[in-house]
């Protein structure tokens, strides 16, 4: 397993930044995936998103303590074995210091390299997804 942070400084009010903050709008954020359905549960959303052939479940639930959410890949499908990602926004200087942590594991071998690799690919779409909150909410 390989665990990734990304943090970005947003010249926004942290309230202008959580409401943009959706289940839909961090998975369009991230730009791998299109949401195609969300279900609301009593612990939170499963989001269905997809690509080109692949579908896979997300499942959110919003921070006890802070703004932000919590989420994980639900199920077989996909091409992690683990996600696992917490997002969260807080006051800094006179906007928000957007982070996100996210654990990922492919489960095949090399164990190392595919982990890596994987690693590699989220941060990567992390810092996507907060550059693309940025410019909507700046």
């Amino acid at each position: 397993m390989r665990t990734v942070d990304v943090s970005r400084a947003v010249r926004a009010q942290p309230a202008a930044v959580d409401r943009l903050l959706t289940p839909e709008t961090i998975v369009e954020y991230e730009g791998s995936f299109t949401v195609r359905g969300i279900d609301e549960t009593d612990d939170g959303w499963i989001v269905t998103a997809g690509s080109r052939g692949l579908q896979l479940s997300l499942r959110f639930e919003a921070l006890e303590d802070e703004p932000g959410f919590y989420y994980e890949l639900e199920g077989e499908d996909g091409p992690l074995e683990v996600m696992e990602t917490t997002l969260s926004i807080a006051p800094e200087n006179e906007g928000t210091r957007v982070s996100a942590t996210s654990t990922v594991h492919m489960g095949v071998r090399p164990v190392g390299l595919a982990d890596r690799i994987a690693a590699w690919k989220r941060k990567g779409e992390l810092k996507r997804a907060l550059a693309e909150l940025a410019a909507d909410v700046e």
